[in-house]
């Protein structure tokens, strides 16, 4: 038998534990996600630079975009996002590296962006409106009764 220290004992590590599994998941968690530049590489960026130069350098890119008349470009694109629990992701930074070529593939600018310099874009949420009737959950469950038919299922077609 238990003396009624021994309980108490462990309840209270109980109680711990828990308190410590509920601490725990409320701490944020940090993801670094996309490009992550070496370090000093963007110093080393030149103009006049190849493409392939560029590529030993920085890595492959995240995205290119490609403008007939001007050349291409390259970016290389990163963010650090905190995540709390069950909460929304909340980006705390962004960095892009933007790599410009002219017709001949030689680097003929280059800037570094990061979140402040973004916009917000608002994205259009219409939705195409679709013909007939919306049934609330109750009237799909009843507008079933005394339509099935038992027989049916059983007899081949």
């Amino acid at each position: 038998m238990q003396s009624k220290f021994g309980i108490k004992l462990a309840a209270w590590a109980l109680v711990a534990a828990l308190c410590g599994v509920g601490v725990s998941a409320c701490s944020p968690t940090i993801d670094y996600r996309g490009y992550q530049a070496p370090e000093n590489a963007l110093q080393q960026l030149q103009p006049g630079m190849s493409k392939t130069e560029v590529q030993a350098l920085l890595g492959s890119p995240s995205t290119t975009a490609t403008v007939n008349s001007q050349g291409d470009s390259y970016y290389y694109i990163s963010s650090k996002v905190e995540t709390r629990a069950f909460l929304n992701p909340q980006v705390l930074s962004r960095t892009v590296i933007a790599v410009r070529f002219n017709r001949a593939d030689q680097v003929e600018s280059f800037a570094q962006y990061g979140l402040q310099d973004g916009e917000v874009i608002n994205m259009n949420s219409n939705t195409t409106p679709t013909h007939g009737k919306e049934l609330t959950i109750l009237q799909q469950i009843f507008s079933n009764i005394g339509r099935f038919d038992p027989g049916a299922a059983t007899q081949p077609r």
